[in-house]
């Protein structure tokens, strides 16, 4: 039967959320055929009495299951994202603006599809299964449904219609009703096939830096300081963007005072978790309390939400922002909802921080590259900050008390991330608070 074959398949898939806990029930809530030998499935979990949505590309094929092994589920089926023979359907499916059953595929209004290209699977991400076509798309299956639309559709379609030039330019979705609300399934974008990511541009640069004789980070051969500049202005231009293609607002003095009580519970919630937390407790509540006592309001609009060195990519010409989903496990509406754009800033320079220090994580000479590590933070963050500002960013004396408590929240969450998953990295975020002025 093909839910027993799903149940014991799904659980062993890097994109299912409930690993570690028995499946209470699954059933498929939406089969539709795509074509001969494929079909679309929703398939529904329920594990300690919650429910998730799945979605899968079911190959029905048995002869062709045989050709892909590490896909197979069960005799018969395969998951058949990892087949080009029918992945083009997808393709085709939103160059036509075709209607299957309850999917309905879409194109953007003036882009024009190649469905003769043929897919390949990438392999690095966790949540979601990302098909590129040829050099020319990519297409994002959101593995794990949540009702409503995306906020990486919603943004890159809204910045495409207003002529941005910092995103990967978007080229159709795929959407679904979930509990009567318009759901994501997918979404295309132009895939930047000669661009470089951004951390490990950061990296290079830093190790060109522990390995040189040139003491300062400003003249070692790897320097990045420059590019830090560059993405600052990039940074500024997209904020600026988001505030003309969406509504923005006021955070009046009573909500100030409810976010910093947020942060304070975040913070006792996390030395909970790390009680190696509370010998610098004092220096957030500090940062929070300077905010009550400084900002009066906050101006508030769409923004990033994730951002970090791993969200964007150098193209020959310029920064290019990335994954506009917001932080990953928050409810959609939390991601979609209005923030300071210093929340994007604070997350960019605790990046600079994780990439001066991540190479220093069992690497024995840790002690003596320290200042190094120091040095080549401080320069980037500073030149990202003068770019940002170059850029139309607004960075007043007041922001500076606002981003200095918006760099230390990140940091407490870091601190729980790091201590759940990757426990060697925790000097990393700790050394944050080490730094208040």
């Amino acid at each position: 039967m093909l839910t027993e074959l799903l149940s014991g398949w799904i659980t062993h898939q890097r994109w299912f959320a409930g690993k570690g806990r028995p499946i209470d029930d699954l059933n498929v809530e939406s089969d539709i055929e795509l074509r001969p030998g494929l079909r679309h499935l929703i398939i529904s979990v329920r594990q300690a009495g919650e429910r998730d949505r799945y979605q899968l590309l079911l190959g029905t094929d048995g002869e062709t299951s045989g050709r892909y092994s590490h896909a197979r589920i069960g005799e018969n089926y395969y998951d058949a994202v990892y087949d080009p023979d029918v992945t083009g359907t997808l393709l085709e499916g939103m160059a036509e603006d075709r209607d299957i059953g309850p999917l309905r595929f879409r194109h953007l209004e003036g882009k024009w599809i190649d469905t003769s290209l043929r897919s390949l699977v990438l392999g690095a991400e966790q949540s979601n299964t990302s098909l590129v076509y040829g050099e020319t798309y990519i297409c994002k299956l959101f593995r794990r449904l949540i009702p409503g639309v995306n906020p990486e559709l919603e943004i890159v379609t809204a910045l495409a219609r207003h002529g941005a030039g910092h995103i990967a330019q978007p080229y159709g979705w795929i959407e679904a009703d979930l509990d009567g609300e318009p759901t994501t399934l997918a979404m295309t974008q132009e895939f930047l096939a000669t661009a470089n990511d951004g951390w490990a541009l950061a990296l290079t640069s830093v190790r060109d830096l522990y390995a040189s004789f040139d003491p300062s980070a400003s003249d070692a051969g790897g320097d990045f300081s420059s590019e830090s500049h560059r993405l600052g202005i990039a940074t500024a231009e997209v904020h600026r963007e988001l505030a003309t293609a969406f509504p923005t607002g006021v955070m009046e003095s009573q909500d100030v005072k409810q976010m910093v009580e947020d942060q304070q519970r975040r913070l006792a919630q996390a030395i909970t978790e790390v009680p190696a937390l509370v010998e610098h407790a004092r220096v957030v509540e500090d940062a929070y309390q300077r905010v009550a006592d400084v900002v009066s309001e906050i101006p508030v609009q769409r923004v990033h939400g994730d951002y970090h060195l791993g969200q964007v990519m150098r193209t020959t010409t310029d920064w290019v922002v990335l994954d506009f989903e917001g932080e990953p496990g928050q409810p959609l509406a939390e991601r979609r909802a209005l923030s300071s754009p210093l929340r994007d800033v604070a997350g960019m320079l605790r990046s600079f921080d994780y990439a001066a220090r991540h190479l220093l994580a069992g690497n024995p000479r840790a002690e003596a590259l320290l200042p190094r590590a120091a040095e080549w933070a401080e320069l980037n963050r500073s030149s990202f900050l003068a770019g940002y500002s170059a850029g139309g960013g607004h960075l007043h004396a007041e922001d500076a008390v606002l981003l200095r408590a918006l760099e230390l929240s990140k940091a407490v969450y870091e601190v729980t991330y790091e201590a759940r998953n990757r426990p060697t990295w925790l000097p990393i975020p700790m050394a944050a608070f080490k730094t208040d002025n």
